[in-house]
């Protein structure tokens, strides 16, 4: 099991409360005779909230502003200089507001995420920022729908959002460490180039993908490094039209769907090929980079993403072996283009318009929480008497599939980290199971979890409870009112 235990006593704060650091790098820096640097003790100046939500991801915007609706006093602290997470980042579609319906005959068509998620989407599209929820016309036993985005307008739109909602963005900064009393987390170390702080709060929730906020407050985690990590680009001065056509004259078009593009609607907005059938050149070519077929697009003449994907031999979370996989993956970009050039009609002016600022991830460290959500849970379509959502989608369609094109449920015990009294964490940190997991880490299940936690937290703070203490009914009400969805 690859674990490391991150210690809850390092840098001592006024009232002898401790922030964590690594337990084996604070032991060594004890020993002076070895070379290690003894930190000096500082005091810091502190910010006092109701709720800190670490990482303004996927999860972290709506679990901020979910927070902030509730009338709690909100700090989001983000390393990047903008949200978004993995949707800007990855650039793909958003899977998926709605059940699996299409590959069901006779099963109801559902849109079971709805809530802030759909917000978003509604502000996305007065601004022409997405394709909207476009059905799927071919390949809908994987998702019934493509909800493609421009990634540059939703960073705008849920920036501004997030404004509105008196949320207190820290971009540009760095989660640090936790600031613990007992099981209990009392604050979080934050760093940036205005210095050094400490965010007190009654209630945390960890969106870092990596589980950062959970790792420094003492949690229990493994790293199963079980997907391969990725850094998407965006491609300029191509036609998704022609790459049609590419597909179609090889028989290989695999997933399509019609939508809004460039103002007019029943446009093609996502197209994947089938590569076994395309030439043998782009076909190698793109085994040996990792790169699929798929990508989508809300312009004429753009692809939003392009995926180049890389398995690493250790965690994500290892600094020195990612430095060589981001070096890799740029190397693999430039060879996308390409191919591009060389075998697309329509591409041969193509060039990298957008690129991740770092490598995104699919799983860093695994949370434990109160309860694991199994892939028979998923598959089988359970609910739980803790429901905080419904979900529909799974990645691996059309092999493994919710159960008659129905949902499951997300459960609050899932969300809750084991062992910490005020600690939440939504997004790709929970689901031990590699097949349940490849459908509760997708976008828009972790935009629904993002809800869920933000409005526990609020109501945590408001009634000074620890997440075990607060009544599901009262979470459930706030839930309902904000908008979310619930199969019963």
């Amino acid at each position: 099991m690859n674990r490391r235990d991150f210690s809850k006593h390092s840098l001592m704060l006024g009232m002898g409360v401790l922030a964590g650091l690594p337990k084996g790098s604070r032991a060594r820096a004890l020993n002076q005779s070895m070379n290690y640097y003894a930190e000096p003790v500082k005091k810091l100046p502190v910010r006092k909230f109701d709720v800190v939500v670490a990482g303004a991801g996927t999860a972290g915007v709506v679990a901020a502003l979910a927070a902030a609706r509730q009338g709690a006093k909100t700090a989001l602290i983000e390393v990047k200089g903008y949200p978004g997470g993995t949707v800007t980042e990855g650039g793909t579609a958003l899977h998926s507001f709605y059940n699996l319906w299409k590959a069901f005959p006779g099963v109801k068509k559902r849109q079971v995420v709805r809530g802030i998620p759909q917000e978003i989407i509604d502000r996305l599209l007065k601004v022409g920022g997405t394709s909207g929820h476009a059905e799927m016309s071919k390949g809908y036993d994987f998702d019934s729908v493509c909800t493609a985005i421009d990634t540059e307008i939703y960073k705008l739109v849920t920036f501004e959002m997030l404004a509105e909602a008196g949320v207190f963005v820290c971009v540009n900064t760095l989660l640090a460490g936790a600031i613990m009393d007992g099981s209990r987390v009392r604050g979080v170390i934050a760093e940036s180039r205005s210095g050094r702080e400490a965010f007190y709060a009654k209630a945390f929730v960890d969106c870092t993908g990596y589980g950062d906020l959970a790792a420094y407050a003492g949690a229990e985690y493994t790293e199963p490094n079980d997907y391969a990590v990725v850094n998407s680009i965006g491609v300029g001065n191509v036609s998704i039209d022609k790459y049609y056509e590419f597909l179609k004259s090889h028989d290989a078009i695999y997933q399509q769907a019609e939508g809004w593009r460039s103002g007019k609607d029943g446009q093609i907005v996502r197209i994947q090929g089938r590569t076994v059938k395309l030439p043998a050149g782009f076909r190698e070519g793109a085994r040996k980079i990792g790169m699929s077929t798929v990508t989508t697009t809300v312009h004429d003449n753009y692809f939003m993403f392009i995926k180049l994907n890389l398995k690493m031999p250790v965690s994500p979370t290892n600094r020195d072996e990612v430095a060589k996989a981001e070096l890799e993956l740029r190397r693999r970009q430039a060879k996308a283009i390409e191919l591009f050039k060389e075998y697309v009609p329509g591409c041969e002016k193509a060039f990298i318009a957008r690129t991740s600022p770092k490598l995104c991830i699919r799983r860093g460290r695994l949370i434990k929480c109160d309860y694991d959500i199994s892939h028979e849970d998923v598959i089988e379509g359970r609910h739980f008497d803790d429901d905080v959502m419904a979900y529909g989608f799974h990645d691996s369609a059309p092999r493994l599939q919710v159960k008659d094109g129905g949902t499951y449920g997300i459960p609050y015990k899932a969300l809750r980290v084991a062992g910490v009294e005020n600690l939440l964490v939504a997004g790709m940190m929970i689901t031990s199971d590699h097949r349940a997991h490849m459908s509760t880490r997708n976008t828009v299940s972790c935009m629904g979890q993002g809800q869920a936690t933000g409005t526990a937290a609020a109501l945590c703070a408001r009634k000074n409870r620890g997440t075990r203490e607060l009544r599901y009914a009262d979470l459930r009400r706030a839930l309902k009112n904000g908008g979310v969805y619930f199969e019963s």
